[in-house]
């Protein structure tokens, strides 16, 4: 499941379900959504109609007057109510930031500075979610890119609702998968000019990361900030939430369905990267990096090797590639193994044992070509990665000490092997 909703002019639309909570439980797909301005919406178009088909009955926007003034806000609608709490007192410009600003702790200062300057605003919003929560209706809320007053109320509703907080931070990167979009509309309105700030439209773990960690050590908790800052009553907000918006997670998942890849998933394959990559940054895994695999690469994998994806209900769920030979971690070798890359899964939708099943279906198609090994290899410095590959009955054999990915520094793997049965 790709968490971003396919609209034309709305690249940061996204649904918040399938977020797990420490108890078993998960946030409810189709309830609960967030999104970059609700002002690009026409009545009448393929934008307008899915928008509507969502079911959505309550829209909070959290822009300043003046902006929904100067670019328009949704069109009215019987079935839905629109709300305006702008939550930002401070106003500032992004786009005229110089380069030398490091956007970890300087945007990290303005999402605080908004926490405590909006209390009556974000109080009042958490109540509106509440109480679409307990009607059962779908609720958006948005601002102009859906990625810094839209990321801090939704960092506020998921940690009310119990999401841990790496996963609320991966949710605030993931308008990283919407940047160039954005980055594409603002040049449209402004003559093809660039921002002169190169972190605008983009959104590093750092930041959610750094306000996590201020709120926590002025109010002990998201939850402290609900009971302290905006005076609610946070043990009855947080039930309301979790009794109308969490579920149980499933106890039967969809058969995984698998094809093998062509040039024209390009484009698919890099976004499934991207984001597995956002999931390691949020949780302190350096070892993806979101931009770093563009589409040439992919290409050129199905053109020298195999890539091979995994669907759940019609809907990707991994993939991962297969070499016939790796000289850059392997050195030369006979033609006795086949080389496994890049497995990934969408994180927090694909069945579990996703990628357990992926790894098998590549070790089948090593073995159908005649092959005795299955081969793989994984930082040095990430035990918990190598660890997974073992219980999968992969062996170390060895340590590559400066392999060169094709990204201009040398890096040490382990090297593992698996025997292949005929």
């Amino acid at each position: 499941m790709d968490r971003h909703i396919p609209f034309q002019n709305l690249p940061n639309f996204r649904d918040l379900g399938g977020y797990p909570t420490p108890d078993g439980r998960r946030v409810r797909p189709g309830l609960l959504y967030r999104a970059d301005s609700l002002g690009e919406l026409t009545e009448g178009t393929p934008d307008w109609r899915r928008f509507l088909s969502l079911g959505i009955g309550t829209v909070i926007d959290l822009r300043y007057p003046w902006e929904i003034e100067r670019r328009g806000r949704v069109p009215e609608h019987a079935s839905f109510t629109y709300h305006n709490l702008s939550i930002e007192h401070r106003p500032y410009s992004q786009t005229s930031l110089t380069p030398d600003i490091d956007p970890g702790p300087y945007l990290a200062e303005r999402f605080a500075e908004v926490a405590e300057d909006g209390t009556e605003e974000i109080g009042q919003a958490l109540r509106v979610v509440a109480a679409a929560a307990e009607q059962n209706t779908p609720l958006v809320f948005h601002c102009a890119s859906g990625k810094d007053r839209t990321g801090l109320l939704a960092a506020l509703v998921l940690g009310l609702l119990g999401v841990p907080e790496p996963t609320i931070i991966e949710d605030f990167t993931l308008t990283e998968l919407a940047t160039p979009a954005l980055l594409s509309a603002w040049r449209s309105r402004h003559d093809g000019r660039a921002p002169t700030w190169p972190a605008w439209g983009h959104a590093p773990e750092a930041v959610m990361r750094l306000f996590l960690a201020a709120l926590t050590s002025r109010y002990g908790s998201i939850d402290g900030y609900v009971t302290k800052a905006l005076s609610l009553d946070t043990a009855a907000l947080s039930t309301t939430l979790r009794r109308g918006l969490l579920e149980q997670q499933p106890t039967t998942w969809p058969e995984l369905t698998y094809r093998k890849a062509s040039a024209a998933d390009a484009a698919l394959l890099v976004r499934l990267r991207d984001t597995a990559a956002l999931w390691q940054l949020a949780r302190g895994i350096d070892q993806w990096k979101p931009g770093e695999k563009g589409e040439a690469h992919f290409r050129r994998r199905v053109a020298e090797g195999e890539v091979w994806l995994a669907y759940a209900d019609g809907s990707p769920a991994g993939a991962c590639e297969l070499w016939w030979h790796d000289l850059e971690a392997w050195g030369p070798r006979p033609p006795d193994a086949g080389y496994v890359h890049r497995l990934m899964t969408t994180p927090h939708t694909a069945p579990p044992g996703t990628g357990r099943r992926l790894l098998a279906q590549a070790e089948s198609r090593i073995a159908a070509s005649g092959r005795t090994f299955a081969r793989l290899d994984c930082l040095a410095s990430n035990p918990r990665l190598r660890a997974y590959y073992e219980s999968a009955g992969y062996t170390v054999v060895g340590e590559q000490r400066a392999k060169d990915g094709g990204l201009g520094s040398p890096y040490s793997v382990t090297l593992l092997e698996k025997r292949l049965t005929a």
